[in-house]
């Protein structure tokens, strides 16, 4: 009996070997933080100090004079933000953490409970630190996303330009593939500036628009009311508003990206574009040119990715692919690859992880696209698809241009489309060959339909 009680004992003394001794751990919130550091650094081994600046140096003046070296924080909201710049100038490591990395034990939840786990988890070397770009690339991502903004309130105010017409039964919207194009434009600032005659504005068609001169009058014609009147001009003035806003974004773009480490002078000059018509939203300066001068690879040679997709995965996903040891590391993190849930054995689940992550819905969307294509990926796309359904198919293709991503950006490879057909054949042979390889499990020997009629 007292053999087992020593043992009990000895088991209970046992813990985790310390990783970082002047490890601290905070707590975040919109108005105050709290920090938890070691008991033996400080006798006041929990402090909570306000959100404001001063007291955020404050913060950060104490973790210096202790002695601390680095610090875990959760990424709650954008509320991390702050404390996370100030600590990380005064020369801290700080590990941002994921939330659902640092889930307590169940019992009671407090501020400092919070702070002392993630202390003690961070002591311990459990925690793992998020991605978290360089100050010049995180500025570049900031410009991209506010711009991704500003592009989708101003689509808002197309419906709103949009809606206005249908309650007046202009039907110019469904006769033009684009409201915003030139033609639209034109006859839009000609009915706010006060012509309402079907026959003048059909004269603002363009050469190059599609539906005839006599369809766009028939659609011109309707009830130009003074209330709807007035809400399509207040729509088209905000449109104007935030396109030149998206325009200032372009500037400051173009800025950042000349300010990135350009790459070592490429051995070969930029190839033709694969496409000569823009994306919609593109930016307005030769993104592929600037992107090029950085990488020192061509992006959109990838087929999927345009000058603003391409843009916007740098962004998020940044140039440095060492962060991640290997490609499966790399679509780990954008959560394209199967989940792993097993026990006793038994695989209970492989679907990937929900994510809120950016640069995995810019490679589904690139994935759909890429789909209609007469490419090798368009293929292996239509054939998933037709198997294990669409849903999975651009999964499995997103995956497929994550590596291609990571692999053109670390290891400067450039991609070569090995067409439709080669893939088609490729395919073939591995099935013919696993079709053998069962016959001859079983017996039989698979024979060619052309050797089978030779034989009388």
């Amino acid at each position: 009996m007292a053999s087992r009680k020593s043992a009990r004992t000895s088991k209970s003394r046992t813990s985790f070997p310390t990783v970082h001794d002047h490890a601290a751990g905070i707590d975040v919130g919109s108005r105050f933080h709290v920090v938890a550091v070691p008991p033996d650094l400080c006798s006041e081994a929990v402090r909570t100090y306000d959100s404001f600046t001063g007291d955020l140096h404050r913060l950060a003046d104490w973790l210096v004079e202790i002695g601390i070296t680095t610090v875990a924080m959760e990424s709650t909201g954008v509320y991390w933000i702050p404390a996370f710049r100030i600590l990380e100038e005064r020369g801290l490591e700080v590990l941002l953490v994921n939330a659902r990395h640092v889930k307590n034990v169940p019992g009671r939840k407090t501020d400092v409970n919070d702070a002392q786990w993630l202390q003690q988890l961070h002591q311990f070397g459990l925690l793992r630190g998020s991605f978290h770009p360089a100050q010049q690339l995180e500025a570049l991502r900031a410009y991209l996303r506010h711009r991704e903004r500003l592009v989708e309130y101003a689509a808002a105010h197309i419906q709103h330009m949009q809606k206005a017409l249908m309650q007046m039964n202009v039907q110019l919207h469904h006769v033009l593939s684009d409201i915003t194009g030139v033609t639209g434009m034109a006859i839009l600032r000609a009915i706010v500036a006060g012509n309402h005659d079907p026959d003048q504005l059909a004269t603002y068609r363009d050469g190059r628009c599609k539906a005839s001169i006599d369809t766009v009058r028939k659609a011109l014609t309707g009830h130009y009311c003074p209330e709807y009147v007035f809400a399509l001009r207040q729509a088209l003035e905000l449109y104007d508003t935030y396109q030149t806003k998206v325009a200032d974004c372009d500037q400051v773009i173009e800025a950042a990206l000349r300010s990135l480490d350009h790459a070592d002078e490429p051995a070969v000059a930029l190839p033709p574009a694969r496409h000569k018509t823009r994306q919609s939203n593109e930016p307005k300066f030769n993104v592929r040119q600037a992107l090029f001068d950085v990488l020192g690879v061509d992006l959109t040679q990838v087929h999927g990715f345009g000058p603003a997709t391409a843009l916007m995965l740098v962004g998020e996903c940044g140039t440095d692919m060492t962060r991640w040891p290997t490609v499966k590391h790399f679509t780990s993190w954008l959560t394209l690859a199967p989940g792993s849930k097993v026990s006793g054995g038994k695989v209970l689940s492989s679907k990937t992880r929900q994510s809120a992550s950016r640069a995995a819905k810019l490679l589904r969307l690139a994935a759909v696209n890429v789909g209609k294509t007469n490419t090798a990926l368009g293929a292996f796309y239509r054939r998933l698809a037709a198997r294990i359904g669409k849903a999975k198919a651009v999964t499995a293709t997103a995956r497929k241009l994550a590596v291609l991503f990571y692999n053109t950006l670390r290891y400067g490879m450039t991609y070569q489309d090995p067409g439709v057909s080669y893939y088609e054949e490729q395919y073939r042979q591995r099935v013919i060959k696993g079709l053998r390889r069962r016959a001859k499990e079983m017996g039989f020997e698979l024979l060619e339909a052309s050797a089978v009629e030779g034989v009388s």
